[in-house]
């Protein structure tokens, strides 16, 4: 398994498990089954509503003797309710209560994006805190606060632009990984260019286009990666499936990437993907592919009367 070090030199596996809409116990067993594989980075977050599922298969593994709890690197999420500055240390706390463990490796701001207290999902524009009351970076300010408890390993961010990330400068301490959507048609290069230059890591979401997300999150003429001219051209010549192609163009990138899947099969698959390194040139011809486009767009967040016209505007 290739791994990124992150700025404290704690080492983050290139591959994980994403969990976004995996839950009840057929999440547990993917799990099992992913460690056995040899899965060492599992991905959750608090609004995912399956962090008490992921600490089970997590018990269960190391009292099976699959793994010990080091071996695992664990990553959580701050929901937006929990922004403000006396709001982080406890979400936290919550999160490993779920989770049933002592630390997590990685601990990110899920969106740039502030709810009131309580708010899981926004109503109205009432529900949401304009960033002049909950600041991102007092936000980040107070992670870092909660990262000198050592109930986690590392901080970061997810879903931030550079517009946003230039926010978090004045602390001094930047996130040691930015997890956002990236793929062949969402190359992401200017914000690479940004996290490059400041020493933050990288971590892909939705590689593979997220086809199984809700019908309202999706456009009705959005593209299916799986299409895209040259990629099957592409995994033939590799002797592998085109969905390892998509994996492995962020591991080959030098970022990380996280796949969703619960099916053994898929399982197997993504894990094989972090063994394929892509040429130079093929990683060239998969970017050249970027249209700047976003399955997940943010518009579900857009709120102008609190100052969030949407969330990706540089």
């Amino acid at each position: 398994m290739k791994y990124i070090a992150l700025q404290n030199q704690v080492k983050m596996p290139a591959l994980g498990l994403g969990t976004w809409k995996a839950q009840g116990q057929e999440l547990v067993i993917a799990l099992l089954e992913a460690i056995k594989m040899g899965y060492r980075h599992i991905d959750t977050a608090t609004i995912y509503d399956n962090e008490i599922e992921v600490g089970q298969a997590i018990a269960m593994a190391v009292e099976m003797g699959l793994c010990t709890r080091e071996d695992l690197f664990i990553t959580s999420k701050l929901w937006n309710d929990r922004h403000e500055s006396h709001e982080v240390l406890p979400a936290l706390e919550a999160s490993l209560e779920r989770l049933k463990i002592d630390y997590l490796d990685l601990y990110l701001i899920h969106w740039p994006i502030a709810f009131k207290s309580g708010v899981v999902l926004p109503d109205s524009a009432s529900d949401y805190l304009p960033l002049s009351e909950a600041p991102l970076l007092d936000t980040w300010l107070a992670m870092h606060e909660a990262k000198k408890t050592g109930l986690t390993r590392a901080i970061g961010v997810s879903n931030f632009t550079p517009n946003h990330l230039s926010l978090l400068e004045a602390s001094n301490i930047m996130p040691a990984v930015n997890q956002v959507e990236m793929h062949p048609l969402l190359t992401q290069e200017k914000l690479r260019a940004y996290c490059q230059d400041k020493g933050i890591a990288l971590t892909a979401y939705a590689p593979l286009g997220s086809t199984d997300r809700a019908e309202g999150m999706k456009s009705t003429d959005e593209p299916n990666l799986f299409g895209v001219a040259g990629i099957d051209k592409m995994a033939e010549q590799y002797g592998c499936s085109p969905a390892q192609i998509l994996i492995s163009y962020h591991i080959s990138r030098g970022d990380s990437v996280i796949p969703k899947a619960v099916q053994t099969q898929h399982l197997a698959d993504n894990l094989k993907a972090a063994e394929i390194t892509l040429s130079a040139s093929d990683i060239k011809t998969l970017s050249e592919l970027n249209k700047d486009y976003r399955f997940i767009n943010g518009h579900f967040f857009d709120c102008p009367e609190r100052g969030y016209d949407w969330v990706f505007s540089e």
